[in-house]
């Protein structure tokens, strides 16, 4: 069983930051792609963005030069910093990651969500 587990969220100002974390744990035998994605009330689910396991990022446009993703391997750690907040950022953050158990089996794995909200 492997579980993601986030901290980070809470109530900023906008033009503010916030860093948000999900760490990993259980039966994890390697962890491949990591990434976040955003769900605002009465929207869909979208991808903030995703990072692979040796570095490579991608970003959603409405993101890109605000927001940066990074992971710590060792840890099984992914993080997201978020800096230059504006009030279209409040969301629930749920972080993702694909996780293999062994070196044939893995699996998609959702945190619980934390909420991010950005007062104007």
């Amino acid at each position: 069983q492997v579980q993601l587990v986030e901290s980070g969220g809470g109530l900023v100002q906008a033009g503010g930051s916030l860093r948000l974390s999900c760490t990993a744990s259980g039966s994890v035998f390697v962890i491949s792609d990591m990434g976040w994605y955003r769900q605002a009330p009465g929207k869909q689910r979208e991808l903030v963005a995703r990072i692979t396991r040796g570095g490579n990022t991608d970003y959603a446009d409405a993101v890109k030069g605000r927001f940066t993703i990074s992971r710590d391997n060792t840890k099984n750690t992914q993080y997201l910093q978020m800096n230059s907040l504006k009030s279209e950022d409040t969301a629930v953050y749920y972080c993702n990651a694909v996780v293999w158990r062994s070196s044939t089996r893995y699996s998609d794995y959702w945190g619980q969500g934390t909420q991010v909200t950005v007062s104007s």
